[in-house]
């Protein structure tokens, strides 16, 4: 690898030559999903995500790329560090503009390195980490900030020196299961008597789903998924992150990776799921409804989003964040892993120290959240990683 590039558009890099990367086995970090964001105008202008992707070349073309993003506020990131802009601020210090490695508004766990095939990998993540500290020092910059890492780039973080922190979701993992009714066996009875009354409670209302993916979706279905997504974050006080644009663009362009679970009463969609998926995994987005019925959600977002999975035969459903109410449903706690470059050392000290602090609460957190697990007969282990 000879030659560094700081470019400012996915644009400049050919789709194929990005995918090569392995960026195409997790939707997020594919040139499809990153070129929808900056053409719907959800990264760029005055969003405060400016692209700054990473690239490093080699005699056989692009060799290894990280998606970054200059970043002038903390919104969108799903790794809250207010607390930290706020101590900059009290100190007399800026932490904005800091440097951030994500796929934007997704708290998805996935590669943030992204190197190719052929190329050594131990040497090309240090490499790459190496020039993501420099760009920060030679831009003055607070820091750079990795979230929402895969175990591979975490193990590299930490090789670097970065502090690490964790935080806790709740997954599905499919253990083989042959039908939901082999996967609701595994529960304690009362366990699955609610979650069977949960899902009848809605076939009752006359409500039934339907799945469509990307090219399954025209301009109109689109429209009325769009506003009642759009609704779901209006009740919340702001508009959504993803533009109109940006669903058009995606469906044409990942077809098969971005799918949609419509709830249909007598002939009308009166809610929807949103979901992206790979070969190995189903990501849930975002969610909303017209009407108010029982159930609905927890039917949509996760009961059909796990049947989905045990249909396909894929590994694991991440729903997003936040939601203890989906341990009754089967997802379990799972650790999610950040890392953070601290360019004033006397903050890295101070937030090192607050890290150590937190991760003893999250742990303990974790441990005790999964002693609710619904599953009989056994105690499954949460994995907790130094």
């Amino acid at each position: 690898m000879d030659q560094t590039a700081v470019i400012n558009s996915i644009d400049a890099v050919g789709c194929a030559e990005w995918n090569a990367l392995g960026a195409d086995t997790y939707p997020f970090m594919g040139h499809e999903f990153l070129a929808a964001l900056e053409h719907a105008h959800c990264v760029g202008a005055d969003s405060g995500w400016q692209p700054r992707y990473l690239t490093l070349r080699d005699d056989r073309g692009l060799a290894a790329a990280v998606p970054a993003y200059l970043k002038s506020h903390s919104y969108g990131e799903f790794v809250f560090d207010f607390a930290w802009a706020q101590a900059y601020e009290r100190a007399g210090l800026r932490y904005y503009p800091k440097l951030i490695l994500a796929a934007p508004f997704t708290p998805a766990t996935g590669p943030r390195l992204l190197v190719r095939a052929d190329v050594d990998r131990v040497a090309a993540m240090p490499r790459l980490l190496g020039e993501l500290e420099r760009y920060t020092q030679q831009h003055a910059l607070s820091g750079v900030h990795a979230l929402f890492l895969d175990e591979e780039t975490r193990v590299a973080c930490a090789a670097r020196g970065w502090l690490l922190r964790r935080d806790c979701q709740f997954h599905w993992t499919n253990r083989g299961y042959a039908t939901f009714d082999d996967y609701l066996s595994t529960f304690t009875a009362e366990k699955r008597k609610k979650a069977r009354r949960e899902r009848r409670r809605v076939t009752e209302a006359g409500v039934r789903f339907e799945t469509r993916f990307g090219g399954e979706l025209d301009e109109a279905l689109l429209d009325h998924i769009y506003a009642l997504h759009r609704d779901t974050f209006l009740r919340h006080g702001h508009e959504p992150y993803l533009t109109r644009t940006f669903f058009s663009e995606i469906a044409r362009t990942l077809p098969e990776s971005f799918m949609v679970k419509l709830a249909v009463y007598q002939r009308a969609v009166v809610a929807v799921a949103i979901f992206f998926c790979s070969a190995q995994a189903l990501f849930g987005r975002y969610w909303g409804a017209a009407a108010d019925y029982h159930s609905l959600h927890f039917e949509a977002c996760y009961h059909q989003g796990v049947e989905f999975c045990i249909e396909r035969g894929l590994a694991r459903f991440e729903p997003g964040t936040q939601g203890e109410h989906k341990v009754s449903r089967g997802f379990e706690p799972v650790l999610t892993w950040s890392g953070h470059f601290i360019s004033d050392l006397q903050f890295r000290a101070a937030i090192a120290d607050y890290l150590r602090r937190e991760a003893a609460a999250v742990d303990a957190y974790a441990l005790e959240v999964q002693g609710h697990v619904p599953y009989r007969g056994r105690r499954r282990t949460l994995e907790i990683t130094p």
